[in-house]
């Protein structure tokens, strides 16, 4: 005969091994949260062209020429300026006798179709950034020659130790693209460096 003793023990034994059997709930380990990455990027030149609800021939044919030269310039500066950053709205005014730029963000081509080109459009984002029309402009370029020392170092490493910028009628040269017989490839390279050299000296 068991004794009430033994019973017991034999009980919580048997309950024992039933709750080391039971599966045991798993639970997740905390999750570290996912370290902060740098969400900084380059500020970029972006550009919006304003558009007739009922565009013309005339309008239309502008548009288009308009919009592969912004597109063409807007990529040249992104690419080279190393983080020029505005917003630029361009419209096609007829009344326009070539194109104008303003610091204000916009870009005016007029009808002349010579004039809706990269070179033009590089020579006007200038101005929206600041050439001829800042501050910055009239204290570093008011002279006669630029005074900013990027700016000079620049050109200097392009055209030799005494070369110099010229400033005069709200442009530069060399490099100013001021004209289509200063166009090249280099030259349009060359120009978005010089600009932000600009900035960077307190345009």
């Amino acid at each position: 005969m068991i004794s009430p003793l033994l019973r017991r023990l034999a009980a919580v034994a048997a309950l024992a091994a039933l709750t080391l059997a039971a599966p045991v709930p798993a639970v997740a380990a905390p999750v570290a949260p996912p370290a902060a990455s740098d969400q900084s990027a380059l500020a970029t030149i972006t550009w919006r062209l304003e558009r007739a609800a009922n565009p013309t021939a005339d309008q239309l044919d502008a548009y288009n020429r308009i919009t592969s030269a912004m597109n063409a310039a807007v990529a040249r500066y992104n690419a080279l300026s190393g983080g020029l950053g505005k917003s630029i709205t361009v419209r096609y005014d007829p009344s326009v006798p070539t194109a104008d730029g303003n610091i204000n963000g916009t870009i005016r081509f007029g009808a002349n179709r010579s004039y809706m080109s990269e070179r033009t459009a590089l020579h006007e984002i200038a101005h929206t950034i600041g050439v001829g029309t800042s501050a910055g402009w009239s204290r570093l370029g008011g002279s006669g020659t630029w005074t900013g020392a990027q700016a000079t170092a620049l050109v200097r490493q392009y055209d030799g130790s005494s070369a110099r910028i010229s400033t005069g009628g709200g442009h530069f040269w060399p490099y100013g693209l001021n004209y289509d017989n200063e166009w090249s490839t280099t030259n349009a390279d060359r120009h978005v460096r010089i600009v932000a050299a600009m900035v960077a000296d307190g345009l």
